[in-house]
């Protein structure tokens, strides 16, 4: 997107990613033994808050950016640059449903 700068709201979109997937992969190495299933769990609800957070964030982000972004392009880009990492945190609260289900399947 040949992006010039990097915005606040985009580090905090990418930190917020970041500690999803930490959180993804400490529940799939917990997965071979059900006796780590309140850990799982417990990871599986810190994704989902993680995710609500991102939400949240991303609303912000949407509504600075067209408030105060005079160029179309850069508008469009960055845009586009906050709706993927937004969709990082949803993935991840994809598959720690995913998870979660099978927890509860075999407990």
């Amino acid at each position: 997107y040949n992006i010039r700068h990097i915005t606040p709201e985009a580090i905090k979109l990418s930190q917020i990613g970041m500690e999803c997937a930490e959180r993804v992969r400490a529940a799939v190495a917990l997965l071979p033994s059900m006796n780590n299933g309140a850990q799982i769990l417990k990871l599986c609800g810190e994704i989902g808050d993680l995710e609500s957070e991102a939400d949240s964030e991303m609303r912000g982000a949407m509504s600075r950016l067209f408030r105060e972004e005079p160029d179309v392009r850069e508008l469009i880009k960055y845009k586009a640059i906050y709706e993927l990492l937004e969709t990082v945190t949803d993935c991840c609260e994809d598959v720690a449903d995913v998870i979660e289900g099978i927890v509860l399947e075999n407990s």
